[in-house]
């Protein structure tokens, strides 16, 4: 915890001197040799080769990782929603790094410090942020990590859309038993395609990404669900679903 707070705390004074002088050699110090993010530009994934029978029967499947791309324009709007409720509800408007968000999270892990709290510290990094570690740096828990990760959120938000790095973030995320992207996750969990997933099975894929060995729906029914349900809840909050389809979502089994 303690750790944790003082990554936090000081992204937080980062982003303070970044409006003064000492932004600049925060920015030659930390800025220099960092990883190419125009390689996002050339984003390949390995995807899962399937092999069929004469009649299209599906005889087997073979990858390293599992994965099957999907296009940003062919994701459907709610699994855009879920994950954008559950991880990241202001990509569309911040700069790469959520200001607010950062402040939040801070005050909210201090609180329950405070209080004696044994949760998990609340966390504030924005899809942005996701990308540049998935793709460019290690998982590495340090301040040094976390300050590159925000100078290449800055540099990937001026260089690509937002449809580009959330289409990045879908396809590349780890989603638990060796699915990669929601594409292969929807198809691993549930044996069905994006567009076939119901609202709740939506939510749950959307509550993976930050510990999904944590969420396995049946070795960890019961905490799935929970989460599941809080998804649910922000999509309800952010105004994306309604409060019925939020009840009738959380009142299924998830399997």
């Amino acid at each position: 915890m303690i750790k944790f707070l003082a990554i936090v705390f000081s992204l937080l004074l980062l982003l303070a001197v970044l409006g003064g002088g000492g932004g600049l050699y925060v920015l030659w110090r930390f800025g220099r040799n960092l990883p190419d993010y125009a390689q996002l530009a050339d984003y390949r994934p390995a995807v899962m080769s399937r092999v069929h029978a004469g009649d299209g029967t599906l005889i087997g499947e073979f990858a390293r990782q599992r994965r099957l791309f999907v296009p940003i324009a062919a994701m459907p709007r709610r699994v855009i929603q879920a994950f954008l409720s559950a991880e990241d509800k202001t990509f569309y408007t911040h700069p790469g790094i959520d200001f607010a968000g950062i402040a939040s999270a801070m005050f909210r892990n201090v609180k329950r410090l405070v209080s004696g709290g044994k949760r998990r510290p609340v966390g504030a990094s924005t899809i942005t942020q996701q990308v540049a570690k998935n793709f460019l740096l290690t998982n590495e828990i340090s301040i040094t990590r976390k300050i590159k990760e925000a100078i290449l959120a800055f540099r990937i938000e001026h260089a690509f859309s937002k449809d580009r790095i959330l289409e990045l973030y879908l396809n590349e995320i780890y989603l638990g038993i060796g699915s990669y992207g929601v594409a292969a996750a929807a198809l691993n969990y549930f044996d069905k395609s994006l567009d076939e997933l119901n609202l709740e099975e939506t939510a749950f894929l959307a509550a993976l990404p930050k510990a999904p060995n944590n969420y396995h729906p049946i070795r960890h029914r019961k905490a799935a669900e929970a989460r599941r349900d809080w998804v649910l809840r922000r999509m309800a909050a952010n105004g994306v679903i309604s409060p019925l389809e939020f009840s009738r979502g959380a009142a299924r089994a998830l399997l």
